[in-house]
């Protein structure tokens, strides 16, 4: 990949090996995934990814922070910018379904790599910025965390699920797939919204 390595003799290689990375764990998954096959991509040696990372994790730790960058990016967007708490909360459900479609190896990265957060402080940061982003419970639970927990943990709970069966082709493929997905999620998180109360009750 020209481009890339001309990337990396500018002293780029650490931007190069994320995106060498994101490459490979869309074609193999994030377990198929190995620094020596993302220097091979970019024609280095396998020692040289050693510069930048102390291991395989902590390279997956940094796809993981950028693709977190972009989920936040997403659920930002949720709701169409509306003022009711509910709405965008519903949205978010939505979003991140499709996130996890048009950003399929960024998503693996973030929920199948296993990897402890509280290793890689970028990571810890970029969750952060995501739960950030969920404050809004605690507007529709007025304050209270308890609440504003349960409801959070459902929501993400049905988008997850949702995320997986379209993962997985129950809704077919292409986009109308994503849109019929996204759509259930944001019904789904509506339903869980209006019932709130019956979470406490477990």
């Amino acid at each position: 990949m020209p481009a890339k390595g001309e990337r990396y003799h500018h002293g780029d290689l650490r931007s190069a090996l994320v995106e060498a990375a994101i490459e490979v764990i869309a074609e193999r998954g994030v377990r198929g995934f190995s620094l020596a096959e993302a220097s091979r991509r970019l024609g280095v040696t396998t020692a040289a990814p050693y510069r930048h990372f102390a291991d395989r994790d902590e390279l997956l730790a940094a796809v993981a922070a950028h693709g977190l960058g972009v989920f936040a990016a997403m659920l930002g967007t949720a709701g169409d910018g509306a003022e009711d708490p509910a709405r965008r909360l519903a949205g978010v459900a939505g979003a991140y379904v499709r996130f996890s479609a048009q950003q399929r190896p960024l998503f693996e990265t973030i929920f199948n790599s296993g990897l402890d957060k509280s290793r890689y402080p970028a990571l810890q940061q970029a969750w952060e910025a995501v739960d950030a982003l969920l404050s809004v419970v605690l507007e529709l639970c007025d304050g209270a965390e308890d609440a504003a927990e349960a409801l959070v943990g459902a929501v993400e709970a049905t988008a997850h699920g949702h995320a997986m069966l379209l993962i997985d082709g129950e809704y077919g493929e292409g986009d109308e797939a994503i849109r019929v997905a996204a759509a259930k999620a944001t019904a789904s998180a509506r339903a869980l919204i209006a019932g709130r109360q019956a979470l406490l009750s477990q």
